[in-house]
């Protein structure tokens, strides 16, 4: 059986030959060591500063390679395409940010940009014009506007796939996830959901019109599904109540999942960190075919879970990324055991870690995890 094959049959419910095994990415560390040299692939802060500095054919040219080498030398069932694998931003003559000190940025606008050590990312930190700007009806009552990949992306997204089509599981780009609209960022957009809950309605109506009428340009012909990405929780809960959650987004997420699977006949996999527990009866109403991440330190247990969803959803995690970062590899294989001895059966599951093989992953611990997978996925 394929890898294809074997992710399709789970996914429908059915028995594959083995359990499937798949990450949500592997980033650049441990893909270094996998590979065998330096890369760009998942190097968030790495392959941003290429860019501010006008270096984008090479991380387009590793984002390229390295993505097809990872998966000849990983055996992972799932390609997919997250954040710094494959979409390159638009050259401009505009000046790039201006570099403070050793770990922060100012662009011309005035918003700051700080380097993150843990994640090895550099996100926006202050951004004045975000906090200045004021969201009303108006400027979300248009005509939607379709949006179209870069060429250069779309080579990177063409090449990984036409390599792969006919052997893994395809996850290819789309058109957007609706999932909790929060205009102006996290902190902002909880206050507009209760200060301007009409304009956050507005917004999120144009969204679905804008994602349905993107995905006619980002979806590929040969993909399998989608893997969504946006979380819905933190570690003591989910970030709105169900009963908003329902009110506000239900319904858009519906109508994305139902044109991805009705139009273009795709699965619609969805990351999410964080306690959803509470949410976890809309992922059934809206149609998600996995639920990826599965955060043990959040209370979600994958043994409870496959008791309560099992013959409902594909549950898709098991081994602990905090084991992975910092435990021991008798943690990891542990891991794996107890996953597949109540996950496995019945089918419904896919191996993997909880939210990704992230950066400052323990190397051997992920090779203790890959060789214990192997001795317990046959059915």
């Amino acid at each position: 059986m394929t890898s294809k094959g074997r992710v399709l049959t789970t996914l429908n419910g059915k028995i594959p030959d083995r359990v499937p095994l798949a990450e949500f990415t592997v980033d650049f560390d441990t893909t270094e060591k996998i590979i065998g040299h330096e890369t760009y692939f998942r190097a968030k802060a790495k392959s941003q500063i290429a860019f501010w500095e006008g270096r984008h054919n090479e991380v387009a040219e590793s984002w390229l390679k390295d993505h097809i080498e990872l998966h000849e030398k990983l055996e992972l069932d799932i390609v997919t395409f997250p954040m710094a694998t494959w979409e390159i931003p638009l050259e401009t003559d505009e000046t790039p940010p201006k570099k403070i000190n050793d770990n922060t940025w100012e662009d011309k606008y005035g918003r700051i940009f700080k380097y993150s050590p843990i994640t090895a990312d550099i996100t926006c930190v202050i951004d004045p014009v975000m906090e200045e700007k004021a969201f009303t009806r108006e400027e979300f009552e248009q005509e939607p506007e379709a949006r179209e990949p870069d060429k250069r992306s779309w080579q990177i997204v063409d090449t990984v796939i036409q390599r792969f089509k006919n052997e893994k599981f395809i996850c290819c780009p789309d058109g957007g996830e609706i999932g909790i609209v929060m205009l102006g960022g996290m902190e902002r957009g909880l206050m507009e959901l209760v200060q301007n809950p009409e304009v956050v309605k507005v917004a999120t109506q144009l969204m679905v019109k804008q994602q349905n009428l993107s995905d006619e340009t980002f979806i590929h012909p040969d993909a399998d599904g989608v893997l969504w990405g946006a979380d819905f929780g933190y570690k003591g809960g989910s970030f709105i109540s169900p009963k908003m959650f329902e009110e506000f987004f239900l319904k858009a997420n519906k109508t994305r999942v139902k044109n991805l699977k009705e139009k273009y006949g795709l699965k619609v996999l969805k990351h999410c960190c964080g306690n959803i527990s509470s949410l976890l009866d809309f992922f059934i109403r809206i149609g998600y075919d996995a639920y990826q991440s599965i955060q043990a330190t959040a209370g979600m247990d994958i043994c409870k879970l496959k008791k309560s969803y099992g013959d409902k959803i594909t549950l898709w995690g098991g081994v602990s990324l905090e084991h992975l970062i910092s435990g021991t590899p008798e943690q990891v294989r542990d891991d794996v055991q107890r996953a597949m001895n109540c996950a496995k059966p019945g089918g419904r599951f896919i191996l993997g870690t909880s939210h990704s093989v992230a950066v400052g992953s323990n190397y051997d611990n992920y090779m203790a995890m890959l060789d214990e997978y192997h001795k317990w996925c046959q059915y």
